[in-house]
């Protein structure tokens, strides 16, 4: 792992783990040397999805399966990846074992049929939302919707960039750390209150890969220096 940050990460915990996304994320920062537990509603998914990931990772690094309550208590930092339905239940139901960490949500409110039609809730994102069910006092941090999970599973060079929002500085420079572990570009993209833009663009790239027959349109920054 990379440079220091004041908190340390090492038990990382994926909310709805059993999905692309969230297996794809799991599949890299295991593979950076951090221990991963995949959260389900049901135990049973959980430890299916941990056992795939330990097959891909050939012995290189342990995934556990755990309800997501369990995997969130457990864990140093917690990452949410589940349907928009399932935002709210999911945390509502996590508040207690969120206390004190870090949550990154990766949520995307996308309102099915049309994905690709940008539908922001009330709250202004999912990540405001969030931090509204858990309290003004929460540490969320939005990150991570603008990337293929194809790319994430099958070893592929990313060059899509990440873009992070979130409550505090420290938070965000912590998830920026998670970021480059897992093989990406991010950039400290500011408050939370900007989330709706990573958020946002995410129906965007969703209708610009259904128009080019393409499966992993992303953004770039370009005009700042990358190193």
């Amino acid at each position: 792992m990379t440079e220091e940050t004041t908190t340390t990460i090492k038990t990382i915990a994926i909310a709805g783990g059993t999905g692309k996304e969230g297996k794809g994320l799991a599949y890299r920062w295991a593979k950076a040397g951090y221990q991963l537990i995949i959260g389900s509603r049901q135990l049973e998914k959980a430890q299916a999805a941990a056992d795939a990931l330990n097959q891909l990772l050939k012995g290189s690094s342990i995934v556990t399966g755990m309800l997501n309550s369990e995997a969130a208590q457990a864990a140093d930092l917690v990452v949410l990846t589940v349907p928009f339905s399932a935002h709210i239940p999911t945390l509502e139901g996590l508040k207690e074992e969120l206390k004190g960490k870090i949550l990154v949500d990766v949520s995307v409110p996308l309102v099915p049929p049309k994905v690709s039609k940008v539908q922001m809730p009330p709250s202004g994102s999912a990540a405001l939302e969030a931090k509204q069910v858990l309290g003004e006092e929460s540490r969320i941090v939005s990150a991570f919707q603008n990337i293929s999970y194809e790319h994430l599973l099958n070893d592929e060079e990313i060059i899509c960039d990440v873009l992070v929002t979130g409550t505090d500085k420290e938070a965000r420079s912590i998830v920026l750390k998670l970021v480059k572990d897992a093989g990406m570009v991010g950039w400290d993209a500011g408050p939370i209150e900007n989330s709706v833009v990573a958020e946002g663009m995410t129906s965007i790239l969703i209708g610009l890969n259904k128009q080019y027959g393409v499966q992993s349109a992303g953004i770039k920054i370009t005009g700042v220096s990358r190193e």
